[in-house]
């Protein structure tokens, strides 16, 4: 039998715009990733002591407090009215000790729940954590900036909230209310009657109340994520320098004050709407308990009742309110809670890793000698109509440099992405010594392929942290031998704080040659046996790019590299230059060769950077 899916509930639909909007949401994330409770138990299947227990404590605390009226009832009709001072004395320890006991029992209830719910999460944290660092580059061009991040941390983190707070908070209502309503009936029938003609109404007006501030509270909060939207990027670097050189920090003032104005509106608003619904809130606790006292002293309606009796159930009514609302909402948080989890299973469900094999071949570094072969390649990203690669047969002898040139588009850069192996052929192989890199130990190959791209990206940190990244606990003497091969030892030499210069964000603390360097000196450190520089000077100016040039020959002394290149002067010195043209090999040779053959290599350089130096 097949396992059953979930989606969502039809019944329970909020009354606000927001809300009708966000179930909507939830709705359609549910209907094309449906989510099995199978699935969501599994997650709780270590953990099935811990969920009896909090169930047990939640039923006991339940069913302990209803205790509370009765005792109330003896006191009021038997004790205080017959002086009975044993009677008196148990009934104010009993009272006393239920207390106690419900907050003991409350404490521990928490305790077990919140560390089951933490446990979870961070397993389910954890897990999707490692998934996403498995799935390819392409994965992470497609998805929309700031989603990964925020379904592994808004998601999750609000799926702890539904694990440990919504659901022991529904059991908890679901339990406080029927208990409540069978010990109403067992004190007084006729009470319980008139309860059921009044609660709904009630009920109804005072979530008509909580829905119109929920919509008013969610513009409130839109707003506020408007105005921190507007702080966090006209106030980082970028954004600050942008706003100067463009001329629009006047009009970055006019509009925060204009968003600031309306939060001022929307918070008045939303203060004033939950005055509304306290006072609602107060009129019903009211106007309920006085219909019940007139029930009580007519002599149509009170049976007999005693004192005791109407205070006990009083206190019964009062108490069966608010568990009743939190049940009304059960639905809605049913959906938000499904959708969480569907939003979260989606990404670990995304099969676009780079697969391990079982058995991976283990790579000896020192017996690594670099040869680079590439057998009838082809390469097509997800929805292209045409390969951006095919039928590519290229090697790269170990020791050696091979330039790869090529227009815009024509697949150069994807050519270094899969001998690096942040992507896989769709058909073909690329060996490394005669291995396929799809059975190597991703780890090993990783140690002994470096790539240097145009972008260089730099943590925000200090010096000494990015560079022990390629390489943790390099030596003092390792890390300045790498930066003096990168051109930069000495301007880090000259900073007040040297290697524990903090770098800013996204490198910021340093220009775009000084970051190229910084990242040259880590991959030096992570000493690679085959190197691809992916077009690493096409931004730098010509002084610049001279340095950093000079750092990337001493780099590539030695190694098997790969040379993208989009300045042609860059690859000269290349022992053998290969021209792509849509995804092909149409040309390779040495630099001479290749511009005496007036083919496809020759009429790139016309024109270009290298043209123009030789001819000044």
């Amino acid at each position: 039998m097949s396992e059953p899916h979930f989606g969502p509930p039809r019944e329970g639909r909020p009354q606000s715009g927001a809300d009708r909007r966000k179930m909507r949401q939830d709705r359609n994330q549910l209907e094309e990733h449906p989510v099995s409770l199978r699935r969501i138990g599994a997650l709780f299947a270590p953990h099935r002591g811990t969920l009896v227990v909090v169930v047990a404590l939640i039923v006991a605390a339940s069913l302990i407090g209803l205790i509370q009226p009765f005792i109330v009832r003896d006191l009021i009709d038997h004790a205080i009215p017959e002086q009975d001072v044993a009677a008196l004395l148990a009934g104010a320890g009993g009272l006393v000790g239920i207390a106690v006991l419900t907050a003991l029992l409350g404490v521990i209830q928490t305790w077990r729940a919140t560390l089951m719910g933490q446990q979870v999460m961070h397993g389910l944290r954890t897990s999707l954590f490692t998934h996403l660092q498995r799935q390819s580059l392409g994965f992470f061009t497609r998805a929309r900036s700031g989603e990964v991040q925020s379904r592994l941390i808004n998601d999750v983190g609000q799926m702890q909230s539904v694990v440990t707070s919504s659901a022991t908070s529904i059991a908890s209502n679901f339990t406080t209310v029927v208990a409540t309503a069978a010990a109403m009936v067992a004190i007084s029938w006729r009470l319980s009657l008139i309860s059921l003609v009044v609660l709904p109404p009630a009920i109804l007006l005072t979530r008509q109340v909580a829905n119109l501030r929920r919509a008013i509270t969610s513009r409130r909060q839109a707003e506020m994520s408007t105005l921190t939207s507007l702080i966090e990027e006209r106030l980082s670097i970028s954004g600050v320098r942008l706003a100067k050189l463009m001329g629009t920090t006047d009009d970055d003032s006019r509009r925060f004050a204009e968003s600031s104005g309306r939060l001022i509106d929307l918070e008045m608003r939303s203060q004033l709407a939950g005055r509304w619904r306290m006072a609602t809130m107060s009129v019903i606790f009211s106007v309920v308990p006085a219909v019940l006292y007139l029930a009580a002293g007519l002599p149509a309606t009170s049976g007999g009742m005693t004192i005791g009796t109407l205070v006990a159930f009083t206190g019964l009514q009062a108490g069966i309110f608010r568990p009743v609302m939190g049940l009304m909402g059960v639905s809605v948080q049913w959906v938000s809670a499904l959708a969480l989890f569907s939003r979260v299973f989606e990404y670990l469900d995304a099969d676009e890793s780079l697969p391990v094999p079982d058995k991976p071949q283990r790579l000896v570094r020192e017996k690594v000698r670099g040869e680079v072969n590439l057998e009838q390649v082809e390469f097509r990203y997800p929805g292209a109509e045409l390969p951006t690669l095919q039928g590519i047969n290229l090697q790269l002898p170990a020791g050696r440099t091979t330039a790869v040139v090529g227009a815009t588009g024509s697949g150069k850069s994807t050519l270094g992405s899969l001998i690096a192996r942040l992507a896989d052929p769709g058909a073909g192989s690329v060996t490394l010594d005669g291995y396929d890199l799809r059975d190597l130990e991703p780890g090993d190959l990783a140690s002994v392929i470096g790539v240097v791209s145009q972008e260089s990206y730099l943590l925000h940190g200090t010096v000494r942290q990015n560079l022990e990244w390629a390489a943790p606990g390099a030596s003092e003497e390792r890390i300045w031998s790498a930066l003096q091969g990168a051109q930069i030892a000495e301007l880090i030499s000259s900073l007040p704080q040297g290697l524990d210069t903090m770098v800013g964000q996204r490198g910021h603390r340093f220009s775009g040659g000084e970051q190229q360097r910084l990242a040259i000196a880590r991959t030096m450190l992570r000493d690679p046996k085959v190197l691809v520089l992916d077009e690493a000077t096409s931004a730098l100016d010509t002084v610049t790019e001279s340095l950093v040039q000079e750092a990337l020959d001493r780099l590539s002394n030695g190694r098997t590299t790969l040379l993208i290149a989009h300045r042609l002067s860059t690859i000269a010195r290349a022992e053998n230059i290969v021209v792509l043209d849509a995804g092909r090999i149409v040309e390779s040779g040495s630099f001479d060769e290749l511009a005496d053959a007036a083919g496809p290599f020759a009429r790139l350089l016309e024109g270009s950077d290298y043209a123009q130096r030789v001819s000044s």
